[in-house]
């Protein structure tokens, strides 16, 4: 079976390709060097040319901040790429995978959210990648949303990463009222993989690391992995005015699609030591 990769260069797609060529997978991997799917004669093109049975969609804009000044090419990338794709995928009877975020939610509630809860997304990021969500509901019958939060991995920056460049610092302050599910790249490659092996129905799927913590209780907890002794304070979002505005609670129910977050840090604390 035949899969193209969008944003293979990514922190995801970076991960992401190895494991499904493990699986013996034939892996087409694209980035925005070989193709841009915000050209529709290019996706067409190259897509046509390339004939996938599956496209996992990893290419993102991501820079949440900086979208609500960029919101022309946040847009451009989120919402009228993914929609470029999921109209060939569905012209050509292709199942797309769409990568999506917790930031779609406004984080209102008080318990984790479900794949049925209606979207509200509080900045212009997180209203592009539910743009995007429903271009793929539209045009596409075949296809997996997948919901993913608070991402870290080898290959990109990242929350633990930059934890651990702080922890020399006299006092690191990190924001304790905004809660959500940390997740490892390699665990969400796994999901990504169950959902290609066992082809559940088509639809919503949310794939996050298990219980949800606070910012500064995950930053506790990567450093009581690693036994650094740090002078860590929690603090209140409005300490770290920030453009876009991040919900205050966005952790999503998984239905045990992957393991609990502090044992997924700790395999990639391990792995990370012996790079």
């Amino acid at each position: 079976m035949k899969i193209l990769v969008t944003g293979a260069k990514g922190m995801l797609g970076q991960d992401l390709c190895p494991v499904l060529e493990d699986e013996d997978y034939e892996v087409i991997e694209t980035s925005i060097e070989n193709l841009d799917i915000t050209d529709i004669n290019q996706v067409e093109e190259r897509l046509s040319e390339e004939k996938p049975d599956i496209i996992i969609h990893c290419a993102s804009y991501t820079n949440v901040d900086l979208a609500e000044t960029e919101k022309n090419l946040a847009e451009k990338i989120n919402v009228k790429g993914t929609e470029n794709l999921a109209k060939f995928s569905a012209k050509n009877d292709i199942t797309l995978i769409y990568i999506s975020t917790d930031y779609i939610f406004d984080g209102e509630k008080s318990e984790p959210y479900t794949e049925k809860d209606i979207p509200n997304p509080l900045n212009y990021y997180g209203k592009t990648k539910f743009e995007g969500e429903l271009s793929v509901q539209e045009y596409c019958k075949k296809y997996y949303i997948v919901r993913t939060s608070w991402l870290y991995g080898h290959h990109g920056k990242n929350f633990v990463e930059t934890m651990i460049s702080l922890a020399k610092n006299p006092e690191v302050k990190v924001v304790n009222d905004q809660i959500g599910c940390p997740t490892w790249t390699m665990d969400l490659c796994e999901g990504i993989l169950n959902l290609l092996e066992e082809e559940p129905p088509y639809g919503i799927y949310q794939i996050c690391g298990s219980g949800y913590t606070s910012w500064y209780e995950f930053a506790k907890e990567i450093y009581k992995q690693m036994d650094l002794k740090v002078n860590l304070k929690p603090c209140k979002t409005e300490e770290f005015p920030r453009p876009a505005k991040r919900p205050h609670f966005s952790a999503m129910e998984n239905n045990g699609i992957c393991r609990n977050w502090k044992l997924a840090l700790k395999d990639y604390l391990k792995l990370r030591a012996e790079f």
